[in-house]
């Protein structure tokens, strides 16, 4: 039997495949390295009937998450599925290896994430070139739910957002401002607040304040990101995941056509195409 996780921030997909086909998949809270600890990860997989059940019958684990790009990070969350699988082998990779064997497989190019985070990288058709990218939500994910949300709570505190959304906003979640500062700077998980509004932003995606907010980030994930690695790696396919990548496919093309980009696949989770690559390689 295998087990694939999909982790984001918000979300993880877990998919339990054995004999070619798909038996359970379900999903939990997402498992992200950098703000949960070992006792976070253990307390959720003892909450799961599937996994309590399944455990001794796992043989391989493929885990990719936000926030598992270092050795340091991939081994906390090893340590924590190696005890509680204990007839399992492990391997541990950070979302963009996900990303791109869920739209590459083995082939090579460039792939880009734009959901709770954004990141992109170059893939050789088996690994994924290091870069300086990956920084987090609080010094870059261009474009994400976390980035949306910063600027739209920015827009909400100075009165910068146009009455009608606001109010919608407001409608929606009743925030203010003690509300909203105690959550993004005393809150032990502030990207997991600012995720929570990616609902009202895909809600609305086509009133002009959203479009236009989603514009202005998706411009600077291609200037950042996309155009440096095009440049370095001409004619490549560019491939994405993510939520924001899939709700606004057409703001994205069309951002990557005026900088002479073509952008082919777009889908919005990895999970579906990943338990299949692992299935076929089983």
């Amino acid at each position: 039997m295998i087990l694939v996780i999909f982790t984001g921030s918000r979300y993880a997909d877990w998919r339990l495949a054995e004999k070619g086909r798909v038996l359970h998949g379900f999903r939990t809270a997402g498992i992200n390295s950098y703000i949960q600890d070992e006792n976070f990860i253990n307390q959720l997989l003892n909450k799961n009937t599937e996994l309590l059940y399944n455990a001794e019958k796992i043989k391989r684990i493929f885990f990719f998450g936000a926030g598992a790009s270092s050795k340091e990070r991939q081994e906390k969350i090893a340590k924590v599925f190696s005890s509680f699988f204990k007839n399992a082998r492990v391997k541990i990779s950070h979302d963009l290896v996900a990303s791109a064997l869920s739209t590459f497989g083995d082939e090579k190019g460039i792939i880009g994430i734009i959901g709770s985070g954004s990141n992109a990288a170059y893939y050789t058709g088996r690994k994924i070139v290091d870069n300086n990218y990956g920084l987090g939500y609080i010094l870059a994910d261009e474009g994400s739910t976390n980035w949306l949300a910063r600027m739209m709570l920015k827009d909400l505190l100075t009165d910068a957002m146009p009455s009608g959304i606001k109010e919608k906003l407001l409608e929606k979640h009743p925030i203010d401002r003690k509300l909203i500062l105690e959550r993004v700077y005393n809150s032990p998980n502030p990207n997991i607040f600012l995720t929570s509004l990616a609902d009202f932003i895909f809600d609305n995606k086509s009133d002009p304040y959203i479009a236009a907010l989603v514009k202005r980030g998706l411009n600077l994930f291609v200037d950042t990101y996309l155009l440096p690695l095009a440049d370095q790696y001409p004619d490549s396919t560019i491939n994405f995941t993510g939520s924001v990548a899939h709700n606004f496919p057409d703001y994205l093309r069309e951002i990557g056509s005026e900088n002479g980009l073509h952008i082919e696949t777009i889908i919005r989770e990895p999970i579906q195409n990943l338990i299949k690559y692992y299935i076929n390689k089983n």
